[in-house]
């Protein structure tokens, strides 16, 4: 009987819209984080390529967009939308994504599925209102208006760019309108998908000719040339090269902390929070994987990916252990690492669910968390060597004011400006490199270099 059961409520969330609804409803109700439940229901789901290109699009624009969507959608909903059962309220914002942001489908026929999957799910009535909501909308869609942003600016920039409210004020406060406006554009813009090329099994040149022999077209790196920036949409990992380990997937700006870092062929270098590889390879490409590098993950699973990853890439100076890195001893090392756990603000084009599932006191957490983490990594840095501290967050408290902090107890160690080594664009203030999507056209993120004294 329970077997039937399940077979029941998967036959009920059948195709695509049915299948983005069932995930919308996991992302809302649970902890789990969208792209582990989209690989999910890909691997299981019995779908053809272009059908999980669309499941893809349509989850991740709902989700991006949710802050608009549930904006149109109060307005005609009687009552608090927010607490409309969960089933018609994604299939209302799946529908109603559609019909503003894709052009593939027709208005009508997006209504149409909506309304025969709520009814399949919850009734005829509740389909009924769906019916109404839609078509409602359909007919005033070009005078929808949002706040007035002369009377309510942040309403207007949480209804308009879909953020959260305190995600934008604090960006008011400390970018201003504009370029606050031209943040949370980016942020909402589809991802770039960026390659890095694998120096020791091609090099850039060879690696350009096989990008143009498949049609792909890129933009090179602007501030570091191993990266390369592709401008159409591809199924990357299905390339006979990805394969054969030429390159890897990741940022431009996850480069900047192994730059930064600058480890030499024979040294010995610690990576703390190394899964799931993406700077652990970078490191070892930079030292021609000539050296001892240590990648730490506490969790055994995450590190099956990074050791496959590694093996992909023909890296042969790593070892791995499953350890959590607060409690790692060791001997000291060359260069250590400490890409550390944060909120993830400045990834919110690829991970577009963290804003909303993240607020303040997350980041407050974070912070104190990266303070006992950094005070860790420095324990493992040789006299003369060197600790890189590096986040994918763009939020003070865990970036620079980690760092502040660290200088003001640790009289041994001492901030090198990250001028001297990297193009003016990239380094703040303080003399630490923070990047932001919509200024340097990749991830937001932070890195400093400490240098222990002898």
């Amino acid at each position: 009987m329970a077997e039937l059961t399940e077979h029941k409520i998967v036959d009920l969330y059948e195709g695509v819209r049915g299948r983005a609804v069932k995930i919308l409803n996991r992302v809302e109700r649970t902890d789990a984080y969208l792209d582990k439940l989209l690989d999910n229901e890909m691997r299981s789901a019995d779908l053809i390529g272009a059908d999980k290109a669309l499941l893809f699009e349509i989850v991740h624009g709902v989700i991006r967009w949710m802050g608009r969507l549930d904006w149109i959608l109060n307005g005609f909903y009687k009552g608090q939308f927010s607490k409309a059962i969960s089933n018609l309220k994604n299939a209302l914002r799946v529908a109603l994504y559609q019909i503003l942001f894709l052009d593939r489908v027709p208005d009508h026929a997006a209504v149409n599925e909506a309304v025969e999957f709520v009814k399949k799910l919850q009734g005829q009535k509740p389909a009924d209102l769906t019916n109404a909501i839609l078509r409602n909308i359909l007919r005033t869609k070009d005078a929808i208006r949002f706040p007035e942003p002369e009377e309510d600016l942040i309403g207007y920039l949480v209804a308009y760019y879909s953020h959260p409210g305190w995600m934008i004020k604090r960006y008011v406060a400390r970018f201003g309108r504009e370029d606050t406006e031209k943040l949370l554009a980016a942020n909402n813009e589809k991802p770039f998908l960026t390659l890095r090329v694998n120096g020791l099994k091609t090099n850039m040149e060879e690696f350009k000719k096989l990008l143009e022999s498949v049609n792909l077209r890129f933009n090179q790196g602007k501030f570091l040339p191993e990266f390369f920036q592709l401008q159409n949409l591809t199924n990357i990992t299905a390339w006979e090269c990805f394969a054969k380990g030429y390159f890897n997937i990741q940022d431009e700006s996850a480069g900047l902390a192994c730059k930064l870092l600058d480890p030499q062929p024979g040294e010995k270098v610690i990576d703390l929070f190394a899964a799931p590889g993406g700077k652990t390879a970078f490191i070892a490409h930079l030292m021609n994987d000539v050296g001892e590098i240590t990648a730490l993950d506490r969790y055994e699973s995450r590190l099956i990916i990074l050791e496959k990853n590694l093996l992909r890439l023909g890296i042969k100076s790593c070892k791995t252990f499953a350890v959590n890195a607060l409690e790692f001893e060791s001997e000291l090392y060359d260069k250590v690492l400490a890409d550390v756990p944060c909120s993830g603000t400045g990834t919110l084009s690829k991970k577009p669910d963290i804003k909303w599932k993240k607020d303040m006191l997350d980041v407050r957490k974070m912070a104190a968390n990266q303070n006992t983490l950094i005070d860790k990594a420095a324990t493992l840095v040789k006299p003369g060597g060197v600790l890189v501290y590096s986040t994918c967050s763009i939020e003070p408290e865990e970036n620079f004011e980690v760092i502040d902090r660290f200088l003001n107890n640790h009289s041994g160690f001492e901030l090198q400006p990250a001028g001297a080594f990297f193009n003016k664009e990239l380094v703040d203030e303080n003399g630490c490199i923070q990047t932001l999507p919509h200024l340097h056209h990749m991830d937001g993120a932070f890195a400093a270099k400490l240098v222990r004294k002898n």
